[in-house]
């Protein structure tokens, strides 16, 4: 008997981050999330929801004794990789020099609690393509 269907329509990564504040200003200021739900239990920011275009995230503060970033990448499929990477370089924030693999270009980086995060776009670009190759605008 095959598995029951449901009507799901969404996938959010739901991380545990020591430290809120800086987590917001990575994801927020860094990246470009939005802040659009939280609870705040003594006025200080204890759990929020972030989107960016159509990708959520959740993040709540703990102090759990495990590794952090251990076992998690948050693949971002995007309308262009390269501009990412471009963008996040002029917010200061320190992303790997893209690369094209499979078919994508990918840029990564990870956040303050080391949890990996990649930005992939599909590409026409030819396998061995760097960087360096493409126009400034692209």
């Amino acid at each position: 008997m095959p598995p029951a269907r449901h009507a799901a329509s969404l996938a959010v990564p739901f991380l545990q981050v020591t430290d809120i504040d800086a987590s917001l200003r990575f994801y927020c200021e860094g990246l470009g999330f939005v802040l659009t739900k939280h609870w705040s239990p003594e006025g200080r920011i204890r759990w929020c929801w972030l989107e960016l275009d159509r990708v959520a995230l959740m993040l709540q503060e703990s102090k759990p004794p495990s590794p952090r970033g251990v076992g998690l990448s948050i693949c971002i499929f995007c309308v262009d990789a390269v501009a990412i990477y471009r963008d996040l370089q002029r917010r200061g924030v320190a992303a790997e020099r893209p690369f094209l693999g499979n078919g994508l270009w990918v840029t990564g980086l990870a956040d303050p609690d080391g949890y990996r995060i990649e930005f992939e776009s599909p590409t026409p670009d030819l396998e061995g393509t760097v960087l360096e190759d493409l126009p400034p605008n692209q």
